[in-house]
């Protein structure tokens, strides 16, 4: 059987194992080890397996992320997600709808520390969501803000999806995360916009709450401005070289467990809790990564990459038209996959693809405009109608609402994340433009 026939086989074979439920890590590690056992042997796969295993775990790059998970378990646990939605309460609350502006400016805030979209929306649904129903909130708008805003948890930096990224591609992990503040800063104004336009058109579904005293407003800053400071210092000090990424997590992982420990939040049981979530969480991962990076191996044997870019390059298409087809793919798998999943399952095909075309910029510079659009385009993905996995998640916790109503609630932030795809894939440097690259 041709080499390239085999790579198109495993493919296949990963995606149909993924439908019938199989998990991810086995999937892309069954397809791999098949696929590469049919180009060189049995005996060459096991002597990768060894030397890949070693290869892979003990690489010093991958420590960031178990830092980041406790970060965000640290400060789950903590109840830094409470203190962030009351300073954004006190502050924006009495506004029409500006439950659910302050539900978006929590999310943001908190998705700072977290770097995940599903731990975003879960913790911020526990808080906000009780709140803004007990106010009158529409059920459609309360849910689809918290499915929306709960996708800022990847978008905005520091983000476990760009960490990983930023290893596969060898690319600077400070320079993704400042490439993706701007496209973050322009999300959270989008989506405050859904909000004000939706209690505009609506004023019955978005009731504003009693104006809180201007002791109450400074006292909840007061309570949150130390995370601020902890995700300024991890951004800017990666950025600015005064620590490596895996410094600036470990830095922001202790700082956050001294912010939970002092606020009264932290206690022995939490912290050895955390822990654990993040050991499990990064347990999987790494996993995923393994059968990742053997998928990719294998597929590099079968020249499926090369070829699909040689192809593509051959089409009479403009390179931009080429990506925005790379980036509909992210969205349409982001209903079905997990975001890491599918991130580590398409980058062997897609990145050579990106390479070979000629958008005008350095290779760097393309594969960071890139790595951005996937990440915006994963986000999209997870609150898709009728699939994506933010608004299951939501629906589990609001049993109470029909899904039917999450879907109407969320159709405004999905169209305002199509539009700022469109807007950072015709003007690169909306995302560039801090890094010095565009």
């Amino acid at each position: 059987m041709d080499k390239f026939d085999i790579g198109l086989m495993m493919f296949a074979a990963a995606l149909i194992l993924i439908a019938l439920r199989m998990t991810v890590a086995g999937a892309m590690l069954l397809a791999g080890i098949a696929g590469y056992a049919m180009i060189t042997g049995l005996s060459p796969v096991l002597s990768t397996l060894k030397s890949m295993t070693f290869a892979k775990f003990s690489s010093y790059q991958l420590s960031v992320l178990p830092f980041f998970l406790l970060m965000g378990e640290f400060a789950t646990r903590g109840g830094m997600n409470t203190r962030l939605f009351a300073a954004a309460r006190a502050w924006l609350g009495h506004w029409r709808g500006g439950l659910a502006v302050a539900t978006i400016g929590g999310c943001a805030a908190f998705g700072a520390i977290s770097g995940s979209s599903l731990a975003t929306a879960a913790t911020m649904s526990k808080v906000a969501l009780p709140e803004m129903r007990k106010m009158g909130y529409a059920p459609s708008l309360a849910t689809g803000t918290l499915a929306g805003g709960g996708t800022l948890g990847i978008l905005i930096p520091p983000s476990v999806i760009l960490v990983i990224y930023a290893i596969y591609t060898e690319q600077s992990v400070g320079l993704l995360f400042v490439a993706a503040l701007l496209p973050g800063l322009v999300a959270v104004i989008q989506y405050a916009l859904v909000v004000i336009l939706w209690a505009l058109f609506k004023p019955e579904a978005a009731p504003s709450v009693p104006r809180a005293s201007w002791r109450a407003r400074f006292e909840t800053t007061r309570a949150v401005w130390p995370i601020l400071i902890v995700f300024a210092v991890v951004v800017l000090g990666i950025y600015l070289g005064w620590f490596s990424p895996t410094d600036g997590a470990a830095v922001g992982a202790f700082a956050t467990l001294v912010l939970a420990v002092v606020s009264g939040g932290l206690r022995w049981k939490g912290f050895v809790e955390s822990v654990i979530a993040a050991g499990i969480t990064s347990a999987m991962m790494f996993l995923i990564m393994f059968a990742a990076e053997l998928f990719s191996a294998a597929l590099a044997l079968s020249q499926l990459p090369n070829e699909i870019s040689h192809w593509i390059g051959g089409l009479a298409l403009p390179p931009v038209m080429i990506l925005l087809c790379l980036l509909i793919i992210y969205i349409i798998l982001g209903c079905f996959m997990e975001s890491l999943a599918m991130v580590l399952l398409t980058l062997p095909v897609f990145v050579p693809v990106m390479t070979s075309l000629d958008f005008g910029m350095t290779s760097d510079a393309v594969l960071i405009w890139f790595g951005i659009l996937v990440l915006m385009s994963v986000e999209t993905g997870m609150i898709s109608p009728p699939f994506g996995m933010n608004l299951f998640l939501i629906n589990s916790i609001a049993k109470d609402v029909p899904i039917q109503q999450t879907y109407l609630g969320v159709l405004g932030f999905y169209a305002m994340d199509i539009l700022r795809i469109l807007l950072v894939l015709f003007v690169p440097g909306l995302a560039l433009w801090l890094t010095g690259l565009g």
